[in-house]
């Protein structure tokens, strides 16, 4: 195949490895070798992952946690732009600058549709078993190459904005990849059957309306602690949701899966363990309090996560 999962994993080594470098050589950083370690080691994950052994990667892993945590890790002296170069570049480029941005969903969009029927001299164009997240790689660098057009930039500025952001968001970016296997390891070590026998044995699981709130509820919750609500989704599904609201209360799988991640979502907008949407917006954005955007939040999620559960029970089958 042409471009596949496995080169979008590279690409993202690239990236990484590109900003470890450039911390090692700035001088001025105030964390520099502790922050070219822990972007070094993180990109090594990505590049040569597959070819090391588990417990060399567990132990990269770990390396990465004890730098993090001696708070080692810091973003480095940055000098932006002038408020009146942002408005001189946005008067010249005007709404043409949307179109880097716009082109990552069409691209996107575009190739994961024609990926089955993408083949040249046989091979696929995208890897048939990851075919939308490699065309999302495959978008990014057709916006990239857009933006360095419109622009008149080299892909060297891009990777100095890509630090940058980097910078702002620091440790905090590697939570969401951390976060989406935690749900996997939950469910292996049988917490979704501990969570089943806890709720038959102390909650009235029998009684159809209170299954469907500790259902939703425990989706919100599991996904507060873990930030994640695919973490969050193979718990309370395998301990809730097929035993009780599908094989006791006949619940359609496809709505109660869809309402579970929903409310899933609902604990993601109240938690600072989703740093990917409640962290890194406040630090990006420069917020005074890191925990602004969850205040502004929460009382959304507790209307959604409220309705959620008169949502499912309405859509259970009448006993």
């Amino acid at each position: 195949m042409i471009f596949s999962l496995a080169h979008l994993y590279v690409l993202a080594g690239l990236v990484l490895a590109s900003v470890a470098l450039m911390t090692a050589l700035d001088r001025t950083h105030p964390r520099r070798i502790g922050s070219a370690s822990f972007w070094g080691f993180y990109a090594l994950v990505f590049l040569v992952g597959d070819l090391l052994p588990p417990s060399w990667i567990g132990g990269g892993v770990v390396a990465m946690a004890v730098i993090a945590g001696l708070r080692r890790v810091a973003g480095g002296v940055h000098v932006a732009p002038t408020v009146a170069d942002y408005a001189d570049r946005a008067r010249r480029l005007g709404n043409r600058l949307f179109l880097p941005a716009l082109a990552i969903p069409v691209v996107a969009v575009a190739a994961s549709l024609l990926s089955k029927k993408g083949v040249v001299a046989g091979i696929a164009l995208l890897d048939p078993a990851n075919a939308t997240l490699a065309a999302i790689g495959l978008s990014s660098i057709v916006a990239l190459g857009l933006a360095c057009w419109l622009t008149r930039e080299t892909p060297a500025q891009g990777l100095r904005e890509a630090r940058r952001l980097v910078d702002a968001m620091g440790w905090a970016l590697v939570l969401p990849q951390l976060l989406a296997m935690l749900g996997l390891v939950f469910s292996d070590a049988g917490v979704g059957k501990a969570v089943a026998w806890i709720a038959t044995h102390y909650i009235a699981m029998d009684v159809r309306f209170v299954a469907v709130a500790v259902y939703v509820i425990g989706m919100a919750l599991f996904t507060v602690i873990m930030g994640n609500g695919f973490a969050a989704f193979p718990v309370m599904t395998g301990g809730i949701g097929v035993p009780v609201l599908v094989g006791v209360f006949h619940a359609n799988p496809a709505a109660m899966a869809a309402i579970g991640m929903f409310s899933g979502y609902c604990g993601t907008l109240m938690t600072p363990m989703a740093a990917n949407f409640n962290i890194v917006p406040a630090a990006l954005l420069e917020l005074p309090d890191k925990n602004a955007v969850i205040r502004a939040q929460w009382p959304t999620a507790m209307t959604v996560l409220v309705f959620n559960i008169f949502l499912l029970d309405f859509l259970l089958p009448a006993t």
